[in-house]
């Protein structure tokens, strides 16, 4: 039986929303900072989850032009073979996403992580099958920002910039750059805290509500009380 929902149009981020890529993308990091013979302390990598790798490779590690794409080449040569399978589903995941298709939703992915990435993570995974689209950026940088991204999944689905359109549609995250991006879009958003982000964080960057579990999530969509 169709469940009647808030939304028509959902779309998920990728890293820390659906999966857990911390072991994946932590051992390419350390292979990409060993390949350029570059020295840190940092241990908890799981600050790269989120936002655009060139991006947490400068802020994080201060790696600018050369040194930065350098690092973004030898990242993806583990990433592309090995680092994308080191990942984990989040405990709920299928389930949610099994009901979302037979309530008769469109689904996409909107995240910042390559595309190409993104669509064999999916693939191998099992879920590929539920959605109807997958966004992501290019390999040369391009639609980086989850703002981007968000605005091509939008086009895709040919949904306008109407208040009455855009009120249709969610987009789901665990950081601030989801929260973000889709408050730049004009969508609400649905902050997750089984992923990297914090309620504070997702509550400061303006989260539309926030949810503590895929069981809590799916509540959500019928019951405006259910959230943090």
């Amino acid at each position: 039986m169709k469940q009647a929902l808030k939304y028509d149009f959902f779309l998920f981020d990728l890293d820390g929303t659906l999966t857990d890529p911390q072991v994946g993308m932590g051992k390419s990091l350390r292979y990409a900072l060993d390949a350029i013979n570059e020295q840190t302390e940092i241990t908890d990598f799981t600050q790269l989850i989120g936002p655009p790798l060139r991006d947490s490779l400068r802020d994080i590690f201060g790696l600018e032009g050369e040194r930065n794409e350098l690092a973004v080449t030898k990242y993806r040569e583990y990433f592309g073979e090995k680092g994308l399978f080191e990942n984990e589903l989040y405990l709920g995941v299928i389930e949610l996403l099994q009901k979302l298709k037979g309530d008769g939703v469109k689904m996409a992915i909107a995240t910042s992580k390559v595309k190409k990435y993104a669509e064999r993570i999916a693939e191998h995974f099992g879920f590929s099958q539920y959605f109807d689209f997958i966004g992501g950026s290019e390999f040369d940088g391009r639609r980086g920002a989850k703002a981007e991204v968000i605005a091509d999944v939008l086009e895709h689905f040919q949904i306008g910039g109407s208040p009455e359109a855009l009120a249709r549609v969610v987009m789901i995250g665990d950081r601030k750059y989801d929260i973000v991006g889709a408050a730049a879009a004009g969508i609400d958003s649905i902050g997750v805290l089984w992923g990297f982000g914090s309620a504070e964080e997702l509550r400061a960057a303006g989260a539309t509500s926030i949810v503590g579990s895929t069981e809590e999530l799916y509540i959500s969509l019928q019951n405006e009380e259910v959230g943090i």
